[in-house]
């Protein structure tokens, strides 16, 4: 009888081998990463259930990004003073560690099961690579628009002006996710632009010579600088969808943003000046230590800012690095000697104004379908 029972069992039993050989070649990779990385698992499992609210996560990754940035910006700082090298350059080779990172981090997650995971999600999919190029060439366009906004405005008009994508992105935010804010919070975004134009302000210098563009040459300019600031917002709150609404994983979207970001970065060099120097003195002309500190620590600030807007939004992400900004300067002034500008302190107490403003209100009013739906239940 048990025997019978046992054959009845396994006759059960072969349909469903039939069906785990039938299997796509990503699940079997996803069943041999757990296989040999049970213990990753767990632990992954484990955070899970540790993991604080969703207030407090939101918190915890703008902090991680405040930290990153602030020694992002110092070493740059610090290797612009010792080292000559092409920004253009440390941005491209950031996208490639970028890159190296979440293909690790892919391998470590898929086991021998990546292949066939990359492929499935960068060759077969040309609909989402082509969605994930849009950011990647509208900072290049940005970029270009920056350059030429810098050539036809005075540094001063340049740096107030340019703070205005702290409101595009969260004009952007409402209209393209469908999200409000409320009043205190746009009072908030508000003062924290003021606070962070007035940081950044440096007055003119005696020995500075004094810009002589034309009006119409002026106008172009703010146009030019308006422009580019709709466009980061727009970039932003687009990626930030990519990263919300769809099904792939955060390090999918890194891997395919890093890829179309290097074929950017290399249009942007070969499209200017820096192509030339590039042909005649190499690459990596330049480079030091200090400067591959810079380019790991960029890479790391993609993957977190990335983090950050899938946790809490591009409004959090702008907080944040305005608090880098406020916290750079003063680590600059203690251990560096710099000296800042008499509107930093103004433009320091209007920031952390802006930051209690907008944490003391109600983070969203809220998806609007999600309301009406909640009323109707």
């Amino acid at each position: 009888m048990e025997r019978g029972l046992v054959q009845g069992v396994d006759a059960q039993r072969v349909p469903h081998k039939g069906r785990r050989r039938r299997r796509s070649s990503h699940v079997r990779g996803v069943i041999a990463a757990r296989a040999v990385h049970p213990r990753l698992h767990r632990i992954v499992a484990w955070a899970s259930s540790q993991w604080p609210p969703s207030g407090a996560k939101k918190i915890a990754v703008a902090a991680i990004l405040t930290l990153q940035v602030t020694a992002m910006v110092l070493t740059l700082r610090y290797s612009k003073t010792t080292a000559r090298y092409l920004s253009s350059t440390a941005v491209v080779c950031a996208e490639f560690v970028k890159m190296l990172v979440c293909v690790v981090v892919l391998t470590w997650t898929y086991g021998a099961g990546i292949g066939d995971h990359l492929m499935q999600e960068l060759l077969m999919k040309p609909r989402d690579m082509v969605l994930v190029s849009v950011p990647a060439f509208l900072y290049l366009i940005q970029n270009n628009l920056l350059f030429y906004a810098m050539e036809h405005l005075d540094a001063a008009v340049y740096q107030v002006t340019y703070q205005l994508k702290i409101l595009t992105t969260a004009i952007c935010t409402v209209l393209m996710l469908d999200r409000r804010l409320t009043t205190q919070q746009w009072v908030a975004l508000i003062v924290l632009t003021a606070g962070v134009a007035l940081a950044q302000l440096q007055p003119p210098s005696k020995d500075q010579p004094k810009h002589s563009a034309s009006l119409s040459s002026q106008t172009a300019g703010i146009l030019a600088l308006l422009v580019a600031c709709f466009t980061s917002g727009f970039a932003g709150v687009y990626t930030e969808k990519l990263l919300k609404q769809t099904q792939a994983s955060l390090w999918i979207r890194n891997l395919q943003l890093a890829v179309w970001s290097i074929v950017a970065g290399f249009i942007g060099i070969f499209s200017t000046n820096d192509g030339a120097v590039v042909m005649e003195k190499g690459f990596f002309d330049g480079y030091t230590q200090v400067v591959w500190c810079v380019v790991v620590l960029q890479a790391c600030s993609g993957i977190v800012v990335a983090l950050v807007i899938k946790i809490a939004d591009n409004i959090v992400k702008n907080f944040s690095v305005a608090m880098s900004l406020l916290l750079s300067t003063v680590v600059s002034m203690v251990f560096q000697g710099f000296e800042p500008s008499p509107y930093f302190v103004v433009g320091a107490m209007l920031v952390l104004a802006s930051v209690q403003l907008y944490s003391t209100s109600t983070t969203y009013v809220g998806h609007l379908p999600e309301r009406r739906a909640a009323k109707d239940e």
